[in-house]
């Protein structure tokens, strides 16, 4: 689905448009020229779909130079390694979180929590995944003639980063699960999120200039994205929590 002359939106599940998987977040594709970047992975399972997904907007995903994990929950990278099979392209992830993509860790990451109730199929497996270039807080990744930047904003769980980028005509937030439409979030009982922490990152967020919001899920605003940002920083700075997008 082409949003723009320089980004795509290639898969995505329930909370969104239904493109691929029903548990795949939004997987991005960004034209560079000569490369494709991907933010996120997906899932796993319909990774041949995202595919053609790609090809039917005229992608080739042996244009594909890299893979940019946002976190490392499994419907944003359980994907990781077969999209890695697909186009050998690199994988770059989170300092803080790639030793445990690199292990699997489906208790770290909070997989073997979510099957214990159902939000995951119990016999989903995540493959282990090379993580070639782990990324800070600030640090640019490169993305042709365009340019990627990473912005670290724990909350949702750690080592969770949002992707700003500078396109051609318009500035772009990959927001992941930081933010969703009308000022959402996604606030969950596992050990590594956090009130306070979410707080900041979204003050932080909400200082950084763009036009198109970009969230893993759910709907996208291609201009005055910001006010999203703004919306849930608010309500956090009342002392009181956004709308969760999961209720």
């Amino acid at each position: 689905m082409k949003l723009t002359d320089e980004v795509y939106l290639v898969g995505g599940g329930d909370y969104g448009f239904n493109l691929s998987h029903r548990l795949d977040c939004h997987v991005y594709a960004i034209d560079c020229g000569e490369e494709i970047v991907l933010v996120d992975a997906g899932f796993g399972p319909c990774t041949d779909q995202i595919l053609e997904l790609m090809r039917g907007d005229g992608l080739d995903p042996d244009r594909v130079s890299r893979i940019v994990i946002t976190h490392y929950h499994a419907d944003h990278v359980g994907g990781a390694a077969a999209m890695l099979r697909a186009t050998r392209a690199e994988l770059w992830a989170p300092a803080e979180v790639a030793d445990a993509i690199r292990e699997a860790d489906a208790d770290q990451t909070g997989l073997a929590w979510a099957q214990s109730f159902g939000f995951y199929p119990k016999d989903y497996v995540w493959e282990r995944s090379e993580v070639a270039h782990e990324y800070g807080d600030r640090d640019v990744i490169p993305a042709g003639s365009l340019r990627l930047e990473a912005v670290a904003t724990p909350g949702h769980c750690r080592g969770h980063y949002v992707l700003l980028l500078e396109g051609r005509e318009k500035r772009y937030l990959f927001a992941s699960d930081l933010v969703f439409w009308g000022g959402a979030i996604i606030l969950q009982n596992v050990p590594d999120a956090s009130v306070q922490e979410y707080a900041e990152s979204m003050n932080r967020a909400a200082e950084l200039e763009f036009d198109a919001l970009l969230p893993g899920h759910h709907m996208i605003s291609m201009t005055n994205g910001k006010r999203h940002v703004v919306t849930a920083a608010n309500e956090f700075n009342r002392i009181g929590l956004p709308r969760d997008l999961l209720r």
